[in-house]
């Protein structure tokens, strides 16, 4: 889904402010907001992007809000996660090719439509091809660790994704970190290494996401003083997923727009 489809989109769910926060690029920003312009949309855009990292041989994401995307030392490393994103998918297309599975670069390359490619494309494409029902199926069989289309990542670190975005005027939030497949113990190791850094917030609320996940990831927000954010984790069109489902804060946090200056729609 291009960013003008995805503006539109959330103005057709009532979303009134939508951070597009894409792998490593900030490349549909522009075209997102020419949208909004040109169409009168009722929503505010923020732009944001999210950045991988590598903390302990674990893949972890870090997304950055109201970031200036024209900042030179973004851009640059931007331009060096591509790099590494392009050998890696290589690899994993190869990797792919080689276990009888013909044209899953070519496939995910036209599934990722010009923006970052991901895990979520391949897997998108082996949906797509019958090799498996959900992306549940196609990750736990193809590509986690240990599987044929996994390949380690090689991204910049937890402090350099940080530093980078506070440098571009931006808010560092730790992304979904009840998704890494981390017990209680590791995910409090990743909470003080990202205050380590000096990140700001994490992603409390998820639309696929029990009472009880979210009260917990809540407590470990007021626990190391971070803010707390909410992401619809929007992809594509989907049974599971769509702008803006089932997204709440719990009490007690502080919400990482508290401060910001939003605009209202009637």
């Amino acid at each position: 889904m291009s960013p003008a489809e995805l503006v539109e989109r959330a103005v057709t769910f009532n979303v009134k402010v939508l951070a597009i926060t894409d792998h490593d690029t900030v490349a549909g920003l522009a075209d997102a907001h020419q949208t909004i312009k040109e169409k009168e949309l009722p929503v505010h855009l923020i732009d944001g992007i999210e950045i991988s990292t590598l903390w302990s041989n674990k893949d972890i994401h870090v997304v950055g809000l109201n970031v200036d995307v024209n900042h030179p030392e973004l851009i640059a490393l931007i331009e060096e996660q591509a790099q590494r994103r392009d050998s890696r998918a290589r690899k994993m297309a190869e990797r792919l090719e080689k276990a009888g599975y013909a044209g899953a670069f070519e496939g995910a390359v036209a599934l990722a439509n010009g923006g970052s490619l991901t895990r979520a494309h391949f897997g998108k494409w082996l949906v797509d091809q019958g090799h498996a029902k959900t992306m549940q199926a196609v990750f736990k069989k193809f590509l986690t660790r240990n599987n044929i289309g996994y390949v380690p990542p090689d991204w910049c670190s937890i402090e350099e994704a940080v530093k980078v975005i506070h440098n571009a005027g931006g808010t560092a939030v730790l992304a979904h970190p009840g998704r890494y497949n981390l017990t209680a113990k590791w995910i409090k190791r990743l909470l003080v290494a990202f205050v380590e850094a000096k990140g700001d917030a994490m992603e409390v609320a998820l639309p696929q996401q029990g009472v009880q996940e979210r009260r917990v990831l809540a407590n470990y927000a007021i626990d190391y003083e971070l803010q707390a954010s909410q992401g619809s984790d929007f992809h594509y069109p989907s049974p599971w997923t769509e702008l803006g489902r089932n997204l709440w804060l719990p009490e007690g946090v502080v919400p990482v727009w508290q401060e910001w200056d939003l605009p209202t729609f009637e």
